[in-house]
């Protein structure tokens, strides 16, 4: 069992070898005879030019990824609230037309969701990004907190409610201070989903507030690619999302037994 696990492992780690090796090595040194070879030198330029190309798109992605995930987050929290503990007429029916958002394609709502960005003045701001990221975020994010909140103990909320406290006094002192495990994972799954997408960034957003992402599609765009650019621009991209697994990777593990994302 464990051979074949560390066979698989390696298979799936073969785009990861031949992503490093390529950006280290120098334009002239890249062809199809050498692919797998190891580079015969570091060639960190290949780093430093790529900064200097897609630098300001990493701020717009910072800026994007770290609003849109907060954002939809919070949405999401006092949303899973209120369908799990403050149920009224038609909470399932309103859950459940929300829950079909999640699976509403990026194709099918392009256009529309362009017009209406353009008519908000938004179109070419960062802002048209992270009001399409929030939306599309709160179906996800507000499943994760509803089924998180359910394993709460209603008497909690009942012994809130007969101290006086009502419904935003009991999110802030009890519901929110024991959602941290809940946050953590819909924080990671968020921030990764808004990282890493391009569609909207190639549509809704001018030159200078596009993100990495678009960014990235250019250093390989033209006829002859300097394939060491394109590379070492994926690994620069990929460091804040590594970065969110490893701070908050146990933090996740946890999250996902406490039930955040059960049912």
């Amino acid at each position: 069992m464990y051979l074949g696990l560390l066979v698989a492992t390696l298979f799936f780690l073969l785009p990861i070898y031949l992503l490093v090796v390529t950006a280290f090595k120098t334009p002239d040194a890249i062809n199809l005879a050498s692919t797998w070879h190891l580079p015969k030198g570091l060639n960190w330029a290949s780093f430093s030019d790529a900064w200097g190309k897609i630098g300001g798109n990493m701020g717009n992605s910072v800026f994007l990824a770290v609003t849109a995930t907060l954002l939809s987050s919070v949405i999401g929290s006092v949303n899973g609230y209120a369908l799990s503990k403050w149920k009224f007429r038609g909470a399932n029916t309103l859950f459940a037309f929300m829950l079909f958002g999640m699976f509403i394609p990026y194709q099918s709502v392009l256009i529309p969701l362009f017009q209406f960005v353009k008519s908000l003045g938004l179109y070419g701001s960062i802002w048209a990004l992270v009001l399409a990221h929030v939306v599309y975020g709160i179906p996800i994010t507000t499943l994760i907190f509803r089924n998180f909140y359910a394993d709460v103990p209603d008497a909690l909320i009942e012994a809130a409610t007969i101290d006086g406290a009502g419904f935003w006094s009991i999110y802030g002192k009890v519901i929110f201070p024991i959602s941290i495990p809940g946050f953590v994972v819909v924080i990671i799954w968020q921030f990764t989903q808004v990282w890493n997408e391009f569609l909207f960034a190639a549509t809704l957003t001018s030159t200078s507030s596009q993100p990495v992402t678009y960014a990235l599609s250019q250093l390989a765009g033209g006829q002859a690619v300097s394939w060491n650019l394109p590379m070492a621009g994926a690994i620069l991209a990929a460091i804040p999302t590594l970065l969110i697994y490893i701070v908050l990777g146990r933090y996740f593990v946890r999250g996902l037994l406490a039930g955040s994302v059960k049912g």
